[in-house]
């Protein structure tokens, strides 16, 4: 589902911009050219046989591109019910998927907890009494199955270590690659120097309220 989801928001966001770009020529150039009633209707027929002669994965692109905010909509609706409703104990699925799948989530006590561990500690020790031949076999196979439980123990915070540490590194690169990308800012240019006055020129009066042509008061 997160796949196809990116997948349609992609396409959806290409084909906006596409729409938006033509939209923004075509109101450019009608502002520039005057376009008489005649070259319109020339300009729709042209329209017309273009759009005819699109290809069907176009028209497909274009078919998803408009039903994909109808699908994100339903979808984002129908997450939040479920969610509400597994708040309320309502239902059991939090989310559309694992109810297709018909998988129940639920928190586990501490006592199951407790069970699992109690089980998980009987198996290995039964495992450790299952081992034959000389000492040193033993000693290697013992060995072995205590770096595999300690794996399996501490493989959940591994993982978690292991994706935060990839996240940190996608977002490190990433916002890297922005600043790189990214156009300078300068700063804004002085303003430019005032013109010289001319040495035989006549200078301004003094007084604003006198005109500088005719040497009278406004």
């Amino acid at each position: 589902m997160p796949y196809f989801k990116s997948k349609m928001e992609s396409l959806y966001i290409a084909q906006r911009g596409s729409m938006l770009q033509a939209a923004l020529w075509g109101r450019g150039d009608s502002d520039m050219l005057d376009i008489d009633e005649t070259a319109t209707r020339i300009s729709e027929v042209q329209e017309q046989d273009a759009s005819r002669s699109l290809p069907f994965i176009k028209k497909l692109k274009a078919f998803l591109a408009g039903c994909y905010p109808w699908i994100h909509a339903t979808h984002e609706g129908l997450s939040f019910t479920y969610q509400l409703l597994y708040l309320l104990d309502a239902t059991g699925f939090y989310a559309p998927a694992l109810h297709i799948i018909r998988v129940h989530v639920c928190r586990a006590t501490g006592q199951e907890l407790m069970d699992v561990s109690s089980r998980n500690a009987r198996n290995r020790i039964r495992e450790y009494e299952r081992l034959r031949g000389p000492p040193w076999l033993q000693t290697c196979q013992r060995v072995s199955l205590n770096m595999l439980y300690t794996t399996l123990d501490y493989a959940q915070n591994g993982l978690i270590a292991a994706v935060f540490f990839f996240k940190m590194m996608e977002w490190w690169y990433q916002s890297a690659e922005e600043r790189i990308s990214s156009p300078t800012v300068y700063p804004p240019p002085p303003p430019p120097p005032q013109p010289k006055v001319a040495e035989d020129g006549i200078p301004l009066p003094l007084d604003r309220t006198v005109c500088p042509l005719c040497s009278q008061k406004l």
